[in-house]
């Protein structure tokens, strides 16, 4: 037995399968996705383009509070994301799912717009179908 055959375990090695690079792939895309709306949130928040209307100011609480929730939650769902951390994943399907849930059932909030919580359920399908294919791959 050689040095390298000594230090070469098929056991321990890891590779890439195709259905965990795509899910890989889709986490880094979503976590573009998360840092583009945490952005928006904190734009809204400073008051970034209102024309100095203080819009945030007026507002009403629940938008406020909502408003903050995500500016917070998706820039950690960014990072998460990112890193392809398993908190990354419950981070981003915490915010995905308040956001579908605020806009479908309390649309006093942010206006009840559908185009916003479809996106947000066809995405978490998609992490779900992908995950669960690329767990099929690893071997036991």
């Amino acid at each position: 037995m050689t040095d390298q055959t000594a230090l070469h375990d098929p056991q321990t090695e890891r590779r890439a399968t195709p259905w965990t690079g795509r899910l890989v792939l889709f986490l880094r895309a979503m976590a573009l996705i998360s840092l583009l709306k945490g952005i928006y949130h904190w734009s809204l928040i400073l008051g970034v383009g209102d024309g100095g209307g203080s819009t945030f100011e007026n507002a009403s609480m629940p938008w406020q509070a909502a408003t903050v929730f995500f500016a917070v939650i998706d820039l950690v769902a960014a990072v998460g994301l990112w890193l392809a951390a398993a908190w990354g994943g419950v981070v981003w399907l915490t915010a995905s799912i308040s956001m579908a849930a605020i806009e479908l059932f309390f649309p006093q909030v942010f206006g009840g717009r559908l185009w916003i919580a479809v996106p947000e359920f066809l995405a978490i399908f998609a992490y779900i179908g992908i995950a669960l294919l690329a767990g099929r791959e690893r071997p036991e």
